[in-house]
């Protein structure tokens, strides 16, 4: 048995050896395979790497001669223009050089002339220094011939000649004096009318007449049904939230405004042109665009501020000043627009005291804040220009500015120079034709004086005196003032206004009550 197996093991491993080996030779070729085929692509690589290498090399070098051909042409032209600028300096030092040469050789010209010059002049001035002598001597003589015929000596004479001469020198000089005061005085008024004229003439100015009527235009008349609403409910909440009488008439595509207030008929244009605009005109949405038109209107009364003082070339203002500022272009003075008024007399200011020699900008600024004490947050007993002063001290305005503003209507001492300048533009500025109308003033002094009747009485919330002031509408609080009351408020107001007032015509106290009553669904 074991005869047989031996044989057969023998053989499998004598097959393994074999299968050995031959596995080791196959995988020795396959391997000499790989590694040429290694080599060939590593050589193939190397080629393909050492021609974009050249073509590299080539597009570089072109490129760096193209670089140095566009250095070499900018260096060209600076070379170029620098040599340029050596030639014309060659040439302006040649100039220069010829011009030396001929002033040298006039030079030499001139020194001759001189020369010959000072020797004539020393030769006359020896025969002067002759004659000078002479002169003396024959001087000498005349004197003693004179003392001996007039028996004084040249002494005594001298002083009778000075006496003499003190006494008339005394009377001429009176009288140069009297003429060089009448001279001056001329010359004063003539330098002062020239420079209020030329200070005018230099002002570009505009004839202002404020009025009390605003117009507005809408593109058709169907507007205005919207405008008054059913049975004139949105006119009527319009002209009680505004103080505005809406006049709707037969006028194509207008609706006029009336007021004599500038501020209010302007919050009633603006909210009339939203409301048109955004088409949703109720009372509820007209009492809340009137709202945030008076706030947008305080916006823009600051921005008008900013605007006129940057305008004028005038800094470090008070933020209070420049609103007050802003607030003048909805004020008048005798029906002059105060804003342009006071625009006005800056600039006259800051060119009268430029002609004079004086601070421009420090006049320009006192002209400028002279009238603020017109527009006051509050009523006050002061006169305006005493109140505009204790409101530039207020603020730390500069001592001369603030003596400007009180004094220009004489309502305290002037104290600096500017202040009768400013006063003088202040009279220039009201003085010119077509700048103020008296009537209108009046006129709006009684539209106030009947509001004030009206807040004089317990109860009153609004009060706007409307129609040219042949009405005043008050408004009252409902839970101070019953229907019964309302009644008696009217006629208590319709008799203080006959009692204290002086009017043409007669003037209807409409007195409006109403109640409110709000919920908030959450």
């Amino acid at each position: 048995m074991v005869e047989y197996i031996m044989p057969i093991i023998i053989g499998i491993a004598t097959g393994l050896a074999i299968g050995y080996i031959i596995a080791k030779s196959l995988e020795k070729t396959k391997a000499t395979k790989i590694l040429r085929n290694t080599k060939k692509e590593a050589t193939s690589l190397l080629k393909k790497a050492r021609i974009e290498a050249e073509i590299l090399k080539k597009d570089k070098i072109l490129q760096a001669k193209e670089k140095f051909i566009e250095l070499k042409s900018e260096h060209e032209k600076v070379i170029i223009s620098r040599d340029k600028k050596i030639s014309e300096a060659e040439k302006r030092i040649r100039d220069k050089e010829s011009q030396v040469s001929q002033e040298l050789d006039n030079n030499k010209k001139n020194n001759i002339e001189i020369s010959s010059k000072i020797e004539d002049y020393e030769k006359k001035v020896s025969y002067l220094e002759r004659r000078g002598e002479e002169v003396d001597k024959l001087h000498r003589k005349q004197v003693e011939n004179l003392e001996v015929i007039s028996g004084l000596s040249a002494d005594e004479a001298k002083k009778e000649l000075v006496t003499s001469l003190k006494e008339e020198a005394k009377t001429d000089a009176m009288s140069f004096i009297q003429d060089t005061l009448e001279e001056a005085k001329l010359t004063a008024q003539q330098e002062a009318r020239k420079v209020i004229l030329n200070t005018i003439q230099r002002v570009g100015v505009e004839q202002t007449v404020e009025n009390c009527v605003s117009v507005f235009n809408i593109e058709s008349d169907d507007v205005k049904g919207r405008i008054i609403g059913r049975e004139g409910r949105n006119i009527r909440a319009l002209e009680a939230e505004t103080g505005v009488e809406i006049i709707v008439d037969d006028t194509p595509e207008a609706i006029i405004l009336s007021c004599f207030d500038p501020v209010r008929r302007e919050i009633a244009r603006l909210a009339l042109h939203k409301l048109v605009t955004d088409g949703r005109i109720h009372p509820a949405r007209i009492e809340e665009v009137v709202k945030k038109t008076e706030k947008q209107l305080q916006q823009e009364i600051i921005e008008v501020g900013k605007r006129t003082v940057i305008e004028l070339g005038i800094h470090g203002l008070h933020p209070e000043l420049i609103k007050t500022i802003g607030r003048m272009k909805y004020r008048s003075s005798y029906g002059q627009n105060l804003l342009q008024h006071s625009r006005e007399v800056a600039n006259l200011c800051g060119l009268m005291a430029a002609e004079l020699g004086l601070n421009a900008k420090l006049a320009k600024r006192a002209g400028l804040l002279h009238d603020i004490g017109k527009v006051p947050e509050s009523e006050s007993e002061l006169p305006h220009a005493l109140l505009g002063m204790q409101w530039a001290e207020k603020y730390n305005e500069n001592a001369e500015v603030c003596n400007a503003i009180g004094a220009h209507h004489d309502e305290i001492e002037m104290k600096t120079l500017i202040a009768p300048i400013v006063q003088v533009c202040d009279a220039i500025s009201g003085a010119r034709p077509g700048a103020r109308r008296q009537v209108l003033d009046s006129y709006i002094q009684r539209l106030k004086d009947l509001e004030d009747i009206a807040f004089g009485f317990s109860g009153v919330q609004k009060a706007y005196a409307i129609q040219a002031g042949r009405e005043l509408r008050v408004i009252v609080e409902s839970e101070k003032v019953s229907d019964a009351k309302a009644g008696e408020l009217s006629f208590s107001i319709s008799q203080k206004i006959q009692n204290d007032m002086t009017y043409p015509g007669q003037v209807r106290v409409t007195v409006i009550r109403e109640t409110r009553v709000v919920n908030i669904a959450k």
